[in-house]
């Protein structure tokens, strides 16, 4: 399976501008979606993250904090995982869910 070029500008979109389409070429093959790819960069540059000290501190000269950034991968991850934002190779909804019509039917409590 190859990246086409609306998978590739999701994944960019996602990834930022400086991933390597190689590398991603080679991860959809193996994983064959663009949202399992998006997955695994992210959770490989979080780990990259959480195994350095997440925050530095020399009194006086500099202050440097990772925390904000963990968070933020934690929350791109979490929504990834929950199907946010659609990705251009996403299987096709059934008609029920985020974008379908459903129907609630009313009926009235029984009284005492």
């Amino acid at each position: 399976m190859a990246l086409t070029a609306a998978v590739t500008a999701w994944l960019k979109g996602e990834l930022g501008t400086t991933v390597d389409l190689t590398d991603l070429e080679a991860r959809y093959t193996r994983l064959g979606t663009a949202r399992a790819v998006a997955l695994e960069v992210l959770r490989e540059r979080l780990a990259a993250l959480r195994s350095q000290p997440s925050s530095v501190n020399v009194s006086g000269v500099v202050s440097v904090t990772f925390a904000e950034n963990i968070k933020a991968y934690e929350r791109q991850i979490t929504a990834l995982e929950n199907g946010e934002p659609p990705a251009p190779d996403d299987p096709e909804s059934d008609g029920v869910g985020r974008d379908g019509i459903g129907l609630i039917t009313l009926h009235a409590r029984p009284r005492r």
